[in-house]
């Protein structure tokens, strides 16, 4: 049997009909997994390559039955009995206690999927792709961390003709890069700021690496369009000075298509409640659609031969 048929991956979510991850409908295959750390990351239950489980103590009914449910006895009831709680060095991850909650309480993040589950997902919308010009596309997560299994996805793609897409901080090893590049039409990176100091601060490592691997992708003989995409957060990259250093170093791409400025959000708190994760940004204000646009109209007077525009949608991280 061949690799691309026993090749699995750790795959957060499928999402399809999406319109915010690259040209037309697609189907979006988010992977866990992330070596960056960002204080903004929207995803928090993508970061980990293990599976987690999510508690939602909001719709717990204190049934007590994934308590009963549990092998190895990692579930017990608070001090008042109105909520459960869970070991996390018992809990094995089995998600029994999951399947049988009846409130939804619970929840797992992450699966296992091998790449013929995968395409078995993105056939159901392939007519789709072909009447809108859209396609498949990779995010994460860090799709480059599982750069086996996302080759071998990304591969069955083009064979089929469908259009395909990464969505990457590009923090990764050029030699991960090569194994994606010759399956791969579009790429979606993040620059989220260009001081390497303050890179590593927010971020957890500096940026010089993912600076380099944009160049080389750009340099590569490949047939590929680059759009750079920076995720705006208020006080950490909003800055002129930052924006001007970007639009320098993006000026040397000739594969660049265009630039989008996509605004932090909180769509992610929920999520870092559920999984008993502290949000550093929780107080952080998402900019408003004036400042998202005054801040394109300022890159745009210092470069008007460069398409810029506000994101449509959400950056992955």
């Amino acid at each position: 049997m061949s690799a691309d048929k026993t090749a699995a991956g750790s795959v957060l979510r499928i999402e399809r009909s999406s319109i915010h991850d690259g040209l037309g409908l697609r189907t979006v295959i988010f992977l866990k997994g992330c070596p960056l750390n960002c204080s903004w990351c929207s995803t928090p239950e993508s970061k980990e390559f293990a599976f987690e489980k999510g508690y939602a103590a909001e719709l717990c009914s204190a049934c007590g039955r994934c308590i009963e449910s549990c092998p190895e006895k990692a579930i017990s009831y608070t001090d008042d009995h109105l909520q459960v709680q869970t070991e996390a060095n018992k809990c094995t991850r089995c998600s029994r206690c999951v399947g049988i909650c009846p409130s939804n309480a619970l929840k797992m993040y992450g699966t296992t999927l091998s790449v013929s589950e995968v395409m078995r997902e993105v056939s159901k919308d392939e007519i789709f792709y072909f009447y809108s010009g859209g396609g498949v596309t990779l995010s994460g997560g860090e799709p480059l961390s599982q750069a086996g299994f996302s080759a071998a996805v990304l591969k069955k793609c083009k064979v089929l003709g469908i259009n395909t897409a990464m969505e990457s901080s590009l923090y990764s090893n050029y030699e991960s890069i090569m194994m994606i590049l010759p399956w791969l039409d579009d790429l979606y990176v993040d620059i989220k700021h260009m001081d390497s100091s303050v890179h590593r601060k927010w971020v957890g490592k500096d940026n010089r690496l993912v600076l380099e691997n944009i160049t080389k992708m750009d340099q590569s003989t490949y047939p590929l369009t680059i759009v750079v995409r920076i995720p705006l957060i208020p006080g950490f990259n909003d800055s002129d000075q930052n924006l001007l250093a970007t639009l320098r170093f993006c000026k040397g791409l000739s594969r660049l298509n265009k630039i989008e400025l996509l605004p932090y959000h909180r769509l992610g708190s929920e999520t870092y409640r559920h999984l008993g994760l502290n949000n550093p940004c929780i107080d952080l204000i998402p900019p408003t659609a004036d400042q998202l646009s005054e801040r394109v109209a300022f890159m745009k007077q210092q470069n008007s031969k460069i398409n810029i525009c506000a994101g449509s949608g959400f950056t992955s991280e």
